[in-house]
């Protein structure tokens, strides 16, 4: 069998057995069915990748099914991997191995254990289809699956309200995308007469600036409304500014689903999905453009807002937002191998920055509050170490004259390079927005890791640890720790933090030349501009100091944090009540939530109300089954009453009956 079926197939067929055999199997079965299939898929996975590094892989297309055949559209169901795909197969099968063998140790606890593995290896599935497609339906079903996946992985608690809550807008705010995306499809086969990937790529160059269509009652550039409405698919499933409000919430979802979905794979989505299509967004400038500007203020907006959150994963979960502005940006300007390659590094760093978070709510008894944190670092020392590897990687701590350093040094500083670079007003303003997102990266990121593992335990004044224990503050007397002693995770959740932490310190450095400085490792799979991309090691183009932007950036973000969180605890505080306004603006994320509240929620639910009171109970229900319901019901009263069983009564009805007839008769 060929592996490229194996490795899409066999999280399907795992998830099957687990999700309808689980009553039949029992957990155990359960966990190793679903784990096996993903380290298999993964096993296959990496070779194909490491082929195309040394050039002994080609392009694969293989077929699976005839699927549809309607008039002038047919399109069959193909598994296509090239380069592009490679690096996304690696991405999903290793980073959802690695936390399929997580959640062993995580839910261990929890009596849904089959359910969780099943849904965890459906999204792989769904994931692996969306990278495979060789056509946009194909690419639609997987978009399309990751998202039911997602809903039914964010809501798995399904009895705790803010989850179940938190799922429905996850899958509400990324419907709104997906409709910007199914009108782009419909477009681009209206213009291109082709589902097909690969033709649409080969014709779409010719297409530059020669044909217009009508859109809401505008002539506009061809190329530009389909690639912004495309764009607007990726907003949503890469939660970008506008379509971002669904993944904060999306953290209470269990651990191991925030570092599969929102780190390293389902919101990558839309970075893959604008590199896979880039020689249509090279065909549109103006989308172009749109794509930079979304890019950078996505990075700028959630990197502010995740200085002052103090939910561990809420801070990790914007600085994925804040990441991925990074990757558009990259995209935006010209550099979609900048743009991968950084999507390639943060799934190893953020996915250990979020199983690392819940190895530290493991130990602290599902505490999430930061403020209820510290010290940690001694009691939980592998756990600190794999943190404290990932927070390097992506504060992106290096040495450029050695060019040496942890993931992010080599990724995020190639995509600041690529943007000043770029030579644009657009790319300038990005290059100048990253580099102060990098400071604000390396500030929060500190913060995270100094309240967490350094200073005195103030785990005494959480309810979680109080419960745990069963002490009260007052019962707890002078022990400072409330009586709890945070305990290493198992092996299960540890070995997973080990392998990722290699990814963080050497993948950047190890990749660095097939991502950045090699046109026949992408081999025509993006839009690769080589002279553009070696430009970049030109300090006539980027000079010296732009290339140490973002290391100064970071050790400014650093400095602030140590003096802020080490040196002089008071100061946050004393921050916060002096800038008022502007940290509630930042701690309550711009109030875009209380915005889209007030003009979208509160509408709807008015509307509803309006049509459910109004139309539906006050007319339908009225004169439709009530209606007819009191017809019958008052008809029938009334015959009750004719039929009294009095002989006199029928002579009466009968008199009045003749002289009705005579009446009619007569006149």
């Amino acid at each position: 069998m060929n592996p490229i079926l194996i490795i899409v197939f066999a999280p399907l067929l795992a998830a099957i057995v687990a999700g309808l055999g689980n009553r039949a199997i029992g957990n155990v079965p359960a966990k190793l069915v679903t784990t096996a299939g993903l380290f298999i898929a993964c096993g296959f996975s990496w070779p194909i990748f490491i082929g195309f590094i040394n050039g002994s892989e080609t392009v694969q297309v293989v077929p699976v099914l005839e699927w549809v055949r309607s008039g002038t559209m047919t399109f069959d169901w193909a598994l296509r991997v090239d380069t592009l795909t490679a690096v996304m197969l690696v991405v999903i099968t290793t980073v959802s191995a690695l936390v399929h063998l997580y959640s062993w140790g995580y839910m261990d606890e929890d009596p849904d254990q089959p359910r969780f593995f099943a849904y965890l290896s459906l999204f792989t599935f769904a994931m692996l289809m969306l990278v495979t497609a060789d056509n946009l339906v194909q690419m639609f079903f997987g978009w399309e699956g990751v998202g039911l996946a997602s809903y039914l992985l964010i809501g798995f608690w399904f009895k705790k309200p803010s989850a179940s809550a938190a799922a429905i807008k996850a899958f509400v705010v990324n419907r709104v995308g997906d409709l910007g995306f199914m009108l782009g499809i419909f477009g681009t086969f209206l213009v291109f007469q082709t589902t097909s990937i690969p033709e649409i790529l080969a014709a779409s160059p010719a297409m530059q600036g020669v044909s217009h269509i009508t859109f809401m009652g505008m002539r506009m550039d061809t190329m530009t409304i389909l690639c912004l409405l495309l764009f607007i698919g990726a907003m949503g499933k890469s939660a970008q500014l506008g379509l971002h409000t669904w993944l904060p919430d999306a953290m209470e979802g269990p651990t191991p689903v925030s570092a599969l979905i929102h780190a390293a794979t389902m919101v990558t989505a839309g970075v893959f999905m604008v590199c896979r299509l880039s020689p249509m967004f090279e065909a549109a400038p103006v989308a172009l453009g749109v794509v930079t500007f979304v890019g950078a203020a996505t990075c700028l907006f959630a990197a502010t807002v995740g200085t002052t959150q103090w939910d561990i994963k809420r801070v990790i979960a914007y600085s994925t937002c804040s990441q991925l502005g990074y990757m558009f940006f990259a995209a935006g300007v010209g550099a979609y191998g900048a743009a991968m390659f950084h999507l390639f590094t943060h799934a190893f760093f953020k996915a250990l920055l979020f199983l690392g978070a819940g190895s530290v709510i493991h130990a602290m008894h599902h505490e999430q509050d930061m403020r209820y944190y510290g010290g940690l670092r001694k009691a939980i020392p592998f756990t600190f170490w794999g943190m404290m590897a990932g927070t390097l990687a992506i504060t992106g701590v290096g040495i450029y004259w050695l060019h040496a350093g942890f993931a992010g040094f080599h990724s995020k500083d190639a995509i600041l390079e690529a943007a000043f670079a770029s030579g644009t007003e657009m790319g300038n303003a990005a290059f100048w927005i990253g580099a102060f997102a990098a400071l604000l990266t390396s500030f929060y990121s500190w913060r995270l890791m100094f309240l967490t593992f350094w200073g005195k335990p103030r785990w005494i004044e959480s309810e979680h640890i109080q419960h745990s224990v069963h002490k009260t503050p007052e019962q707890a007397g002078e022990d400072t720790t409330g009586g709890y002693h945070p305990h290493e995770s198992p092996y299960s959740m540890l070995v997973p933090l080990a392998v990722l932490s290699l990814g963080a310190v050497f993948a950047g450095f190890v990749f660095y030349g097939a991502f950045l400085d090699s046109a026949a490792f992408w081999n025509g799979s993006i839009a690769y501009d080589e002279h553009f991309m070696h430009s970049l090691h030109d300090e006539a183009v980027v000079p010296l100091w732009v290339k140490l932007s973002a290391t100064i950036a970071m050790l400014i973000g650093l400095l602030v944090a140590w003096y802020a969180y080490i040196r002089k605890p008071t100061v946050p505080a004393a921050v916060a009540e002096q800038l008022g306004p502007v940290y509630r603006f930042l701690f309550n994320k711009w109030y875009f939530d209380e915005l889209y509240n007030f003009i979208f929620v509160k509408p709807a639910f008015w509307l509803g109300r309006l049509f459910w009171k109004v139309w539906d109970e006050g007319i339908i229900d009225r004169f439709g089954p009530n209606g007819a319901a009191l017809v019958v019901s008052e008809g029938s009263l009334l015959a009750k009453k004719v039929q009294s069983g009095y002989l006199y009564s029928y002579a009466l009805i009968m008199l009045i009956g003749l002289v009705a007839a005579i009446t009619w008769v007569m006149f």
